[in-house]
């Protein structure tokens, strides 16, 4: 793991994600900027930085998004992007740590995040093969068939409409042996490369400048300027800055909730033979490592799974292999077919905090320095609820949920 500046860097890919070989996926930018203050610096230019952007331009501010890499091919190329209401703490669990009020809270937001995400890409035409899912979460060796009774109630009384299946209805209804199964609907999938490159074309439209190559090495709250340094000693300062830099967390916020581990996922070849239901699910289970998949867009089983809590083990080639085909065998074995070799094979690290959920907001300690890091298994349904907070704090407003998802 090598240090550079004032984030960890990793590699975020060992592998091809499928996400990579499809149309649509690139933005034209700058090589320089064309001053050296802003309105606004956003740092990553991956869907969160993307998103943020969407929701601060118009208002006549000069904004830009630097990265030092090519945008959309940082962590946002290697989501399986199941665009989930769900969280991966369940919501009656979440509800011992925060209680009942807030943990209901944080879920509704999350059921109204995917639904201001759908609305937001049908709004602006981006053609992202963004679908209408339903989710079928399954009992697993952690959460079992009490466990998800108990969460069916739950999100029922928060009213979160979900649907419990005891093992007799999950198998007549889709052929699953589980001891239960929920069913619910809010969710969606896309194409999370096109959804990024959509977003960042549209911004780039309304005025906002997308910088690659520039590299933030430090920064510092100056009065009111955040004054930024990069790895070729440039120095650009901005009014507000945002660091939207994924799984490359700034070194001044790690702590105690937050962790780095690995995953993996894959992507099958195209229509292989699935059941015809999936096609309006997404499937994930209450096991640990749990397994979720879905269907893409030309028929392929894009499917993910086997965390592991070392934040380096998707480096590994040989893990690699065994990994995606865990994978593909415990889907061979749920839903009894054989998708057979996986076309596309992929790793990531990502990060994660205690209940699931991200931290969002200005960072302790330095005014005006904002940042959204820590996703979980939900990272653009929570870009869009972090869109939503920093864009109503820039504007002298506030979120309801914002002290929900602060920095702690």
């Amino acid at each position: 793991m090598k240090k550079t500046g004032v984030t960890v860097e990793k590699k975020l890919r060992v592998s091809l994600p499928y996400w990579q070989t499809t149309p649509h996926i690139s933005v034209r930018t700058r090589k320089t900027a064309s001053t050296r203050n802003f309105d606004i610096i956003i740092v990553g230019a991956g869907i969160s930085g993307a998103l943020v952007a969407e929701a601060l331009t118009g208002h006549k501010r000069k904004i830009a998004i630097m990265d030092k890499r090519t945008p959309v091919h940082g962590s946002t190329m290697a989501s399986t992007a199941m665009l989930q209401h769900e969280i991966d703490l369940p919501l009656h669990k979440m509800v011992q740590h925060t209680g009942t009020l807030q943990a209901e809270t944080i879920w509704q937001r999350s059921v109204n995040a995917v639904s201001d995400l759908h609305k937001l890409i049908k709004k602006h035409g981006i053609h992202c093969q963004m679908q209408h899912k339903s989710a079928l979460y399954l009992a697993g060796d952690k959460y079992g068939k009490r466990a998800l009774l108990t969460e069916a109630k739950a999100r029922n009384s928060a009213q979160i409409n979900a649907k419990y299946l005891d093992q007799k209805s999950l198998k007549t209804e889709f052929n699953i042996n589980r001891t239960a199964g929920i069913v619910s609907s809010y969710s969606a999938s896309a194409n999370p490369a096109q959804m990024t490159a959509g977003l960042l074309r549209l911004v780039q439209k309304q005025g906002a400048e997308i910088i690659e190559g520039i590299e933030i090495t430090d920064f510092v709250s100056l009065n009111d300027q955040v004054v930024l340094a990069t790895s070729a000693g440039e120095i650009y300062s901005a009014k507000f800055v945002i660091f939207c830099t994924g799984y490359e967390f700034l070194q001044s916020l790690k702590n105690k909730n937050h962790q780095i581990i690995s995953t993996w996922a894959l992507a099958s070849r195209k229509n292989i033979r699935l059941p015809h239901w999936l096609n309006d699910f997404l499937v994930w289970e209450g096991s640990d490592p749990y397994l979720y998949f879905r269907t893409g867009y030309d028929g392929r089983l894009i499917a993910g799974g086997e965390d592991t809590e070392s934040p380096e083990a998707y480096k590994d080639p040989q893990l690699l292999a065994e990994k995606t085909n865990t994978i593909a065998e415990k889907i061979s074995t749920l839903l009894n077919i054989n998708i057979g070799t996986p076309a596309f094979r992929w790793a990531a690290a990502f990060g994660d905090t205690k209940l699931g959920i991200p931290m969002i907001g200005e960072v302790p300690d330095h005014k005006n320095v904002f940042a959204v890091m820590g996703y979980g298994g939900n990272g653009i349904t929570f870009s869009k609820i972090a869109a939503d907070i920093i864009s109503a704090k820039l504007k002298g407003q506030s979120d309801p949920v914002e002290n929900l998802f602060k920095f702690r």
